[in-house]
C-alpha cells in the first residue's frame, strides 16, 4: 500500500482523510450496525434506522480500526467489534439525552423528543445489551472484560455528573475525572482492542491505551469549549447549553477561578434559572473570554494532544501512525 499523507500539504486534515486507509471497512461496519439493529418490534428498526440516518463523526470504529492495522491485524474481528463500541456509544447517547432533556441532536431533533423517554431509554437498553451480544459472538473473555469495564465507567461517569450537578466548588482534577469515564476510557477501549488483536505485546498495547485516553480527554475538552464558542447552527444544539442543564466544564471552572465574586454570582445566578433570562449566553462567553478562561482550556487540551502524539512514537513510521497522528489536529480545529 503507498503511503498516504493525510495532511496532503493543506494544513490540518479533515475527518474524511485520515480515516481513508479504513474507509472500506467503516462502511461494512455501517452495514453491520444496520443488520444488528434490525427487529422484529417495528420501533425497534424504525429507531435504530432515524439514529444512523442521523450520522456521526464514527471517530470511535475508525480508531479501533486504524488501531488494528496499526498493529498488522486484518481480520474480520475488527469489523464486528467496531460496531461493538459505535452500539455503545449510541446507547449512552440515547440515556444521556433523557438526563439533559435535550431536543436535539446532530441538528435534528433528539430520539427522546420525537419517541418519548420511556421509549427511549429502552432503546438505549437495547444497544448496550445488543453489544455485549455481539462481543459475545468473539469468544474472547479479555475484550469482553475490558467492554464490559468500560461500559461501567461510563455509567458512573453519569452518575458522578449528576452528582456533581451546579456544584461551584468542583474543581478541574473532578471534571477531568468525569471525561475520563464518560468518553476518554472508550477511546482507549478502541485502541486497546486493536492491540489485543494484534498481539502486538504490554508496550505497545499501553502506549496505545495511553493515546486514547489522551485523545478522548482532548476531545471532550474541545467539545466543551465548542459549546461557548460555536455558531448554533455549526453545532446542531443550543449555545452554552452545558451551563443551562447545571454542568460546570472547564471553561466554567476556570472562569469562577479567574472573575471572583461578580463572575461567580453570574454563573450561579444562571444555574438558579437553569436558563440566560437574568444572565445572557453572550454575556457569560464574553466574561469567559476576557479573564482567559478559554484560552487557558484551549490550551490544556492542547497539552493532551500533544501527549496523544507522543504516545505513538514507540511505533515505526506508518501510514496508519502518520493518521493516528493528523487526529489530535483535527480535534482541536473542529467545529462541531
Amino acid at each position: 500500500m503507498a503511503t498516504v499523507d493525510p495532511l496532503d500539504g493543506r494544513g490540518v486534515a479533515d475527518l474524511k482523510d485520515i480515516v481513508q486507509l479504513v474507509e472500506d471497512d467503516l462502511a461494512r461496519v455501517e452495514e453491520l450496525f444496520q443488520e444488528q439493529v434490525r427487529s422484529d418490534v417495528r420501533l425497534v428498526s424504525e429507531i435504530g434506522r432515524y439514529i444512523q440516518e442521523g450520522g456521526g463523526k464514527r471517530i470511535r470504529p475508525a480508531l479501533l480500526l486504524l488501531a488494528c492495522r496499526l498493529c498488522g491485524y486484518r481480520g474480520s474481528r475488527a469489523i464486528l467489534l467496531a460496531s461493538v463500541v459505535e452500539f455503545i456509544h449510541t446507547a449512552t447517547l440515547l440515556h444521556d439525552d433523557i438526563i439533559d432533556e435535550a431536543t436535539v441532536r446532530r441538528g435534528r431533533r433528539s430520539v427522546n423528543s420525537r419517541w418519548g423517554n420511556d421509549i427511549t431509554v429502552l432503546l438505549g437498553d437495547f444497544l448496550y445489551t445488543k453489544s455485549m451480544s455481539m462481543a459475545l459472538s468473539q469468544d474472547n473473555l479479555k475484550i469482553l472484560r475490558l467492554l464490559s469495564d468500560v461500559t461501567l465507567r461510563m455509567i458512573e461517569g453519569e452518575i458522578l455528573e449528576i452528582e456533581r450537578n451546579g456544584d461551584l466548588k468542583v474543581n478541574p482534577a473532578d471534571h477531568i475525572d468525569i471525561i475520563r469515564r464518560k468518553t476518554a476510557d472508550l477511546f482507549a477501549g478502541c485502541m486497546r482492542i486493536g492491540a489485543i488483536l494484534g498481539e502486538v505485546g504490554p508496550e505497545k498495547e499501553e502506549a496505545l491505551a495511553a493515546y486514547g485516553l489522551d485523545l478522548g480527554t482532548c476531545f471532550q475538552m474541545v467539545d466543551d469549549l465548542l459549546d461557548f464558542t460555536a455558531e448554533e447552527k455549526t453545532l446542531g444544539k443550543p449555545v452554552a447549553n452545558d451551563l443551562r442543564e447545571g454542568k460546570l466544564t472547564l471553561p466554567m471552572i476556570f472562569l469562577l477561578r479567574r472573575a471572583g465574586a461578580p463572575g461567580i454570582d453570574k454563573v450561579s445566578t444562571v444555574l438558579e434559572d437553569r436558563g440566560f433570562g437574568r444572565v445572557s449566553r453572550e454575556e457569560i462567553v464574553r466574561l469567559a473570554r476576557e479573564h482567559g478562561a478559554l484560552d487557558e482550556a484551549r490550551g490544556l487540551a492542547e497539552q493532551y494532544a500533544a501527549a496523544a502524539r507522543r504516545d505513538l512514537l514507540v511505533f515505526d513510521r506508518s501510514p496508519y501512525r502518520e493518521a493516528l497522528e493528523a487526529l489530535p489536529d483535527f480535534i482541536l480545529a473542529r467545529d462541531h
